[in-house]
């Protein structure tokens, strides 16, 4: 018999063998065991299977990457704590000082600071495109250029830009290709299907689809996501096994919830297109919208959760609509269940010169609507209230 403080550590602990569970539980635990020293030499040796320490993986980590890899059909993904974690592990773990990195000038805030904030300052050089030039993408690669990165639709003015265009153009000079797909999710959109190397996601958005969780995910072939494991096992991005059971959990109904999105999102942009106090509306389901053809072409399921628009009276007309608001809340993030609105310049383009939002394209009177899975009549009567008030 062994000791109570021995007893109270070891007994009761590991899988149980005679469980076979619905649901891959979470493995909360930091590290795994052993047999002997062959299991260990095979592990660093490549040649195992199993587990070692969950910073370097998990297995309730692994199943969500399963799943999300499904979603895009994609040979092998990565889960990672943030959406911030999954662009940074992707852009320190593919350029290199001397590399030039192409980007489009419309980006979300959060890239635009780490390029600037921390690659320039490692010696990647960084040159940011308008959308213009993405029409043409062959013009946009140098010499130098080793990655082409790019969101559409683009945060938050929800522009599209031709993804098999930038894809082809990519590969014809042996430069990566890489794309925030969050806006779109892995419903509405399938960039690997389109000739792109590497998908990046807020997963904290449309993959969880309850706002409980951040996290962000990488997806690609087998040989791009072993490539970049490295960068996330030593930068530490791992996500918690915990967040990434909520993550799966929030994948087991997205179909349902991204077609409904899509539905709301549809009858709130006809109806802002009409409402006098709004100058213009910007969704890739409407006609009026500059890229309506580019994203029937690429988009299938629908256009999206994401309405932005532009109040007449500029930042005053959009402060006072945010105010009012009811059932949309007040908040930062999107694609979740729950209708949010934020204000572009007081969140994604905080800080922005009045140069990089011209860039971004970017006006202080917009707001930009995440729309939930409400009612739409409530939705349509909350819209209503805020911009008659």
């Amino acid at each position: 018999m062994k000791h109570k403080e021995t007893e109270a550590i070891h007994r009761g602990e590991g899988a149980d063998p005679s469980a076979a569970p619905l649901t891959t539980p979470i493995y909360e635990t930091s590290t795994f065991l052993f047999e002997s020293t062959a299991e260990l030499e095979s592990f660093q040796a490549g040649t195992s299977t199993k587990y070692l320490y969950s910073r370097y993986g998990n297995p309730t980590v692994r199943a969500v990457e399963q799943k999300i890899a499904a979603l895009e059909g994609a040979d092998a993904a990565m889960l990672l704590s943030s959406g911030m974690a999954a662009v940074s592990t992707a852009l320190f773990g593919l350029l290199k000082a001397g590399d030039e990195l192409v980007c489009s000038a419309a980006i979300y805030g959060g890239t635009l600071q780490v390029i600037r904030g921390y690659l320039e300052k490692f010696g990647v050089h960084a040159r940011f495109a308008p959308i213009e030039e993405f029409q043409t993408p062959t013009r946009l690669i140098s010499e130098k250029t080793r990655l082409v990165w790019f969101e559409s639709p683009i945060n938050p003015t929800l522009r599209c830009i031709d993804i098999a265009g930038v894809a082809a153009a990519c590969k014809a000079r042996g430069v990566t290709s890489a794309i925030d797909n969050t806006f779109a999710s892995p419903l509405n959109q399938s960039p690997l299907t389109l000739g792109i190397d590497l998908i990046m996601h807020s997963a904290t958005k449309y993959i969880n689809g309850h706002s409980d969780v951040t996290a962000g995910a990488l997806v690609g072939s087998t040989a791009m996501i072993k490539s970049l494991q490295p960068a996330r096992k030593l930068i530490g991005g791992m996500i918690d096994p915990a967040a990434a059971f909520a993550v799966g959990r929030g994948i087991k109904t997205i179909g349902v919830r991204i077609a409904r999105h899509n539905q709301n999102a549809m009858a709130v942009a006809q109806y802002l297109e009409t409402h006098p106090k709004v100058s213009a509306v910007f969704y890739p389901g409407l006609a009026s919208h500059p890229d309506h053809a580019v994203a029937k072409k690429q988009m299938t399921g629908g256009f999206g959760g994401m309405v932005t628009f532009e109040a007449k009276d500029g930042f005053a007309g959009a402060s006072r609509f945010f105010d009012r608001m009811q059932v949309f809340k007040r908040a930062a993030s999107l694609g979740g269940v729950d209708s949010l609105a934020s204000l572009p310049v007081l969140t994604s383009q905080w800080g922005f010169s009045d140069a990089q939002l011209k860039d971004a394209g970017v006006t202080r009177g917009m707001v930009r609507l995440s729309v939930g899975i409400e009612h739409i009549d409530d939705l349509i009567a909350d819209l209503q209230q805020a911009l008659n008030g």
